[in-house]
């Protein structure tokens, strides 16, 4: 019985040293590497027969070059790095891990607003360099701080992270607005209302973005959204960088059209030194971090080992092109 070459093209975010591949590793022969340029791809995968891949690109026509290629399994949630047509048509199932940093990128998004709400790192770099020592008064703060009871969160893209998101706005007593093209059942607490974009932007507090980038919503946050929210407001994207337009972000914020913005994408990562949200005001960047908690790493390389596992048995999971498919006989071992 031939066992299986597995090759991970971009492993070192998954893996950084606290989260191994043992598991991958039984089910055949494993090559790990940490990152894969787009020119050595070829060169590193032909002899595969299963792919891992987080961010590398795989198109039709790396696809024509890897011939024993039977299946392609994202460490991710987002596939949008595959060709995932042209990969059905040549019978190959793509899957994803759907479920694996709800909580962690929920926990993220609401990091962010209570940074801009208190500022803690600004206020103990105060004290540090004298501030408070020198001051008069027994209390100080250098910009204002915010409570976010009675405050409204509007949440674009009402899925697993989105709700989440909602319950922990409803825990701080937030009023939520949510906004998705498929709207589910309407979720357990009030205040809450299904809220169109514009009306969405124009009545939060707080806009977060949790949808994922289709080529109708890339770039949607521009010019006319952002000019419709109040001075007071703030934005968040631990989303997709894409779905924002970035000059037009720079700019609501440079001229003071909102008061804060945290983005923990960009449209192209790692971030270019020409961004145009390097130079805004208020505005906070993280480099796409709101999902590598630990504990989402070590779900997301179960699931991804339970992908490899189930592929391998003859009945692949969480398949992204079902519908595309072309039947193949049992890919055996």
């Amino acid at each position: 019985m031939n066992r299986m070459r597995i090759v991970v093209t971009d492993g070192y975010t998954l893996n950084p040293g606290d989260n191994p591949w043992d598991d991958i590793g039984r089910m055949g022969d494993l090559t790990v590497h940490d990152r894969t340029a787009p020119d050595e791809l070829i060169g590193r995968c032909r002899d595969a027969d299963i792919l891992v891949v987080n961010k590398t690109q795989v198109r039709e026509a790396s696809m024509e070059q890897l011939p024993r290629l039977r299946y392609i399994t994202v460490a991710a949630t987002g596939y949008d790095c595959i060709d995932v047509a042209a990969a059905g048509r040549r019978g190959i199932p793509v899957s994803n891990v759907p479920i694996y940093g709800t909580d962690s990128v929920a926990q993220y998004v609401f990091s962010a607003i209570l940074h801009i709400c208190h500022n803690i790192s600004v206020h103990d770099a105060a004290v540090k360099a004298g501030e408070w020592a020198r001051n008069p008064d027994w209390s100080f703060w250098k910009m204002p701080l915010t409570e976010l009871a009675g405050k409204t969160l509007g949440i674009v893209g009402f899925g697993r992270i989105g709700r989440r998101v909602g319950e922990l706005a409803h825990a701080f007593g937030m009023k939520v607005l949510a906004h998705d093209a498929y709207r589910g059942s309407d979720p357990g607490y009030a205040p809450f209302a299904w809220s169109a974009p514009e009306e969405l932007f124009a009545g939060s507090d707080v806009v977060s973005l949790h949808c994922p980038l289709t080529a109708d919503n890339r770039g949607f946050v521009n010019r006319r959204l952002l000019e419709r929210m109040r001075p007071s407001a703030m934005l968040i994207n631990a989303s997709r960088g894409p779905l924002v337009n970035e000059e037009d972000l720079a700019a609501a914020l440079n001229a003071g059209a909102l008061a804060a913005a945290v983005v923990d994408v960009v449209a192209v990562e790692p971030i270019r030194a020409g961004n145009p949200l390097l130079a805004a005001r208020n505005l906070v960047i993280t480099p796409h971090l709101a999902w590598a908690t630990r504990e989402a790493r070590q779900r997301l390389m179960g699931t991804t080992a339970d992908n490899v596992r189930a592929f391998q048995g003859g009945k692949p999971q969480n398949v992204v092109n079902a519908s595309t498919l072309r039947p193949v006989g049992s890919p055996g071992m």
